[in-house]
């Protein structure tokens, strides 16, 4: 493939999506056994049938890339491709009937994010972004807000409690305060309506970059910005999320950047 073309796999990457929807629908409607990992997060069938349904198809489309996946971890020797897989994120919400949860697929080309797809099955709901071919959501171009002011702004949240021992907390109530109105949507739904200009800012931390690799292309190609806490571009060791538009990322990043001692 082509470093010039990526439209080859971004139609694979949503076929893959596609077929990883199919799955969960599938178990959503008839419900799962809950397993746990040794961190204490839980895993399913579900999540483990869409990830083999999600590397079949990608690895017909690109052979030679290697693939990172959430429940079958790292396959391949390339190190110039890496499709980065999440079959379900969001597995704590799907257990519990919540339908915030999602497909995320990215590739990465020479460890730049290049594509990535964001799927909501529950939601019947597709975005996907291409490097220097926009963001789209069900089909049409989508754009960031143009939203300059706090005072105007809509922010959500999302993990947070991980923040709330450091000085970021201070400063993250500083902008409750100014903000026009503050949401926790969380998992992918923040990010869709960040890219589609019905959100301004969105601020999370305890993610890694499988769940938000897919959302990071799509926010930067609607033309927003999407950094960790720190202000660092997105990559494989990525914990946090500071992304919104140009104004109000700025904004924010000057308020949340404190010297700690620590990584964000």
């Amino acid at each position: 493939m082509s470093i010039k073309d990526y439209q080859p796999a971004l139609a694979a990457a949503r076929q893959a999506a596609s077929a990883a929807a199919d799955i969960l629908l599938h178990y959503w409607r008839k419900g799962v056994t809950v397993e746990w990992k040794s961190d204490a997060t839980p895993v399913t069938v579900a999540d483990r049938e869409a990830e083999l349904a999600i590397r079949e198809v990608l690895a017909s489309e690109l052979p030679g890339a290697s693939i990172f996946g959430e429940e079958f971890g790292h396959d391949g020797q390339s190190q110039e491709w890496l499709w980065l897989v999440d079959p379900l994120d969001g597995t704590k919400s799907f257990v519990r009937r919540t339908p915030f949860f999602s497909t995320q697929i990215a590739l990465m080309h020479r460890g730049e994010l290049v594509l990535g797809v964001s799927s909501a099955p529950v939601y019947g709901e597709t975005m996907w972004g291409c490097t220097g071919k926009g963001a789209w959501f069900q089909g049409d171009p989508v754009q960031i807000a143009d939203t300059t002011e706090l005072a105007q702004a809509s922010i959500s949240f999302g993990n947070i409690k991980s923040l709330t021992g450091d000085a970021r907390w201070t400063a993250m109530g500083g902008l409750v305060a100014q903000a026009n109105r503050v949401r926790g949507y969380g998992d992918f739904c923040h990010y869709h309506l960040l890219a589609r200009g019905a959100l301004d800012l969105v601020i999370e931390s305890d993610v890694n970059i499988l769940d938000v690799a897919a959302l990071a292309v799509i926010v930067r190609e609607a033309g927003g910005v999407f950094t960790d806490l720190a202000g660092r571009g997105p990559s494989l060791e990525t914990t946090s999320v500071l992304a919104g538009t140009p104004a109000l990322h700025r904004l924010a990043l000057a308020r949340l950047h404190i010297d700690q001692g620590t990584s964000a």
